[in-house]
C-alpha cells in the first residue's frame, strides 16, 4: 500500500516536471509562429547573433511575468498556466515521496 503511494507520488512529480518543460517549449513555439515580432524581442540582440542561453533566460523572464496572457490567445494562456503550475504540483509530490521513503519505508 505504501509502496504504491510512494510510486504514485514519484510519477506525479515526474509528470509535473515534464509538463513544465513541455509547456515552456510550447509557449516558445507559439510565440515563434504566431507572434514573430514579439519573439524577435525575446530571441535576439540588436548587435549580436542570437544565443541559446540568452534566449532561454529572456524566455524565463517572459514566462514569469503575465505577458503571455496579454496576447488574448487561449492556447498560449493555457500553456503558460501549465508552465506556472507544473512545479507547484511536482515539488510537493516529490517531497512527499522523499518524506514517505525516509520516515516510513526506510525504517
Amino acid at each position: 500500500m505504501l509502496g504504491a503511494l510512494y510510486l504514485a507520488l514519484l510519477i506525479a512529480g515526474l509528470i509535473g516536471f515534464v509538463l513544465h518543460l513541455v509547456a515552456q517549449y510550447r509557449v516558445a513555439r507559439i510565440l515563434r509562429k504566431r507572434y514573430p515580432q514579439q519573439w524577435d524581442i525575446v530571441s535576439a540582440d540588436r548587435d549580436e547573433r542570437p544565443r541559446k542561453l540568452k534566449t532561454w533566460s529572456r524566455l524565463q523572464r517572459v514566462l514569469r511575468s503575465n505577458v503571455p496572457e496579454l496576447f488574448d490567445d487561449a492556447e498560449l494562456t493555457r500553456w503558460h498556466r501549465w508552465w506556472r503550475f507544473g512545479p507547484w504540483v511536482a515539488w510537493p509530490c516529490w517531497l512527499g515521496a522523499v518524506a514517505l521513503h525516509v520516515f516510513v519505508v526506510g525504517r
